[in-house]
């Protein structure tokens, strides 16, 4: 093995110089003379290099030539080949004066030379076929290329239609919202009004009849109790539609009083902590983010199971951030939001009351740490929003 290795390190010292002749010799043509091929076979000899040795670096050589001529013709190729076993035929003679197998190594060169013209054809049409996958390579790119025109088109027009269904959701969104503001205000202002003006005059009525049965100032009770009911009942309508307090005094107390009466209806233990100055911001985002803030402790109520609920609103550089968190049990939101059922369409809605107002949405959840639902809004809002304030 350790000779082996010599032997290669040896031919590696002979390779570069035997390229070089063989080139010069085939290079000059038919009048080219041969005589250092006769001094690289010396020097084969010196080095200690047999026959077979020398073959194999005229072969490396050979290999190097006719990939170089691989444009030529055949013609051109068999010339060159023929010329270059010329070469090495005198570079073997002084390996032949020291070996009586001369005969054997003609032979074996003419193998080789036979081997190497089987592969400069093999390499012709290894090139070829090369030379087809590389224009079929070409056509595949221009019809992906195509495709991706084609494909990027597709999505320009999916991303307008879907900008365009997001500014038709965004308007039935304030159109719902002013169509509640003005049925809570009728509420509020007439239909109340008329059922506090029916119980007065029922007071009035029982005050003069106390000379009468005591059937009829029964009937008036009952009556009396029926309406002071149904004043409730507008008046809950129109908290749940819009919030007096959302209007007159701001964000702040109208989630107070609905945190309130969220635990004396559900039992759920509700605590909110807001940081100052959030008020400044405008009406159509303390509106959305009451929105965001009822239909999460609406599914708070109706899934969660929870004890306890965690209202945070918190100022930060540029925006604001409310936080809505329970101690209930978890839910896989991407499950919920991909749902074809009506159950995902309060956290759309939610989502698109936030983002529709330049915010960002995300819902959290996780077994044994409930789930928070997170709104964040930037201060600064354009002239559309103004509008809609």
């Amino acid at each position: 093995m350790r000779a082996s290795v010599i032997m290669k390190r040896k031919g590696r010292i002979l390779q570069r110089p035997y390229l070089a002749a063989l080139q010069r010799y085939i290079g000059h043509g038919p009048a080219a003379s041969v005589p250092f091929a006769g001094k690289l076979g010396r020097q084969a000899m010196a080095l200690g290099l047999e026959t077979l040795d020398l073959a194999l670096i005229h072969e490396n050589a050979l290999l190097s030539v006719v990939e170089a001529a691989a444009g030529d013709d055949s013609t051109s190729r068999d010339r060159l080949v023929k010329r270059a076993g010329q070469f090495f035929a005198e570079a073997i003679l002084p390996l032949e004066a020291t070996h009586r197998t001369a005969i054997e190594n003609n032979v074996r060169l003419r193998e080789l030379n036979g081997a190497l013209d089987r592969r400069t054809r093999d390499l012709s049409a290894s090139n070829r076929k090369l030379l087809r996958e590389i224009d079929k390579r070409r056509a595949v790119e221009e019809t992906l290329r195509k495709s991706g025109e084609r494909s990027n088109s597709l999505l320009e027009e999916s991303r307008q239609m879907q900008e365009q269904l997001r500014l038709l959701s965004r308007q039935i969104l304030f159109a719902q919202e002013d169509e509640r503001k003005r049925v809570s205000r009728e509420l509020h202002d007439v239909i109340a009004q008329m059922l506090t003006g029916i119980n007065l005059r029922l007071a009035m009525l029982k005050t003069e009849a106390s000379a009468n049965t005591r059937g009829i100032t029964r009937k008036i009770s009952r009556t009396q109790r029926l309406v002071e009911k149904s004043v409730d009942t507008v008046h809950r309508f129109a908290r749940e539609l819009r919030p007096a307090a959302l209007d007159d005094l701001g964000l702040i107390p109208a989630l107070h009083a609905y945190l309130k009466r969220f635990t004396r209806d559900t039992g759920i233990r509700a605590h909110m902590t807001a940081s100052a100055g959030i008020e400044a911001v405008s009406n159509a985002k303390r509106t959305a983010l009451y929105r965001v803030a009822q239909e999460a402790l609406a599914n708070v109520a109706s899934h969660a199971q929870a004890s306890r609920v965690e209202v945070t609103i918190q100022r930060l550089a540029s925006a604001f951030r409310m936080s809505i968190q329970d101690d209930g049990k978890a839910f896989d939101v991407a499950q919920v939001l991909h749902a074809r059922r009506g159950k995902r369409l309060g956290l759309l809605g939610m989502r698109e009351r936030v983002e529709m107002l330049g915010g960002t949405f995300m819902v959290e959840s996780a077994p044994g740490r409930g789930t928070t639902v997170h709104a964040q809004m930037p201060f600064n809002h354009d002239a559309r929003e103004h509008a809609r304030s």
